[in-house]
């Protein structure tokens, strides 16, 4: 059994890192090269967090997370840290919640929607990690 990490630390980062490597193959992402933003706002900390994800040629090369300002990215998704954790332990979509007004985005929608379903695909990689919210 995998350790439990604490969410959006650095231990979850590189975890989540090895897992979408290792279980996303490129074609499973449609080869795409995108990069998006998650902006955590009412972490319990107090303090504002960041995910950032990034697919060149349909492989995951970047994750990162931290407090500061999160790199530039194709997507930016703002909303709650509740919703995010909501999200990464798979009791929410990502779709609905940017739906029903949870989450923000900004970037190209129509993009958004046809890669929709690859979000869903790493959201459900990220909710099979062992992780303190």
């Amino acid at each position: 059994m995998s350790d439990t990490h604490v969410y959006l630390s650095s231990g979850w980062r590189d975890e989540a890192l090895r897992r979408l490597q290792s279980e996303i193959p490129p074609e499973k992402m449609n080869n795409i090269t995108t990069s998006m933003s998650n902006i955590y706002k009412n972490c319990p900390d107090g303090v504002e967090k960041f995910l950032f994800i990034e697919c060149v040629d349909g492989k995951v090369t970047r994750v990162e997370t931290g407090d500061s300002e999160a790199p530039d990215a194709e997507f930016k998704i703002t909303g709650d840290y509740e919703t995010f954790a909501k999200i990464s332990r798979a009791e929410l979509g990502s779709q609905k919640a940017l739906f029903l007004g949870k989450l923000k985005l900004k970037g190209n929608m129509a993009k958004a929607l046809k890669l929709a379903a690859l979000a869903d695909r790493i959201n459900k990689v990220l909710s099979q990690i062992p992780a303190k919210y």
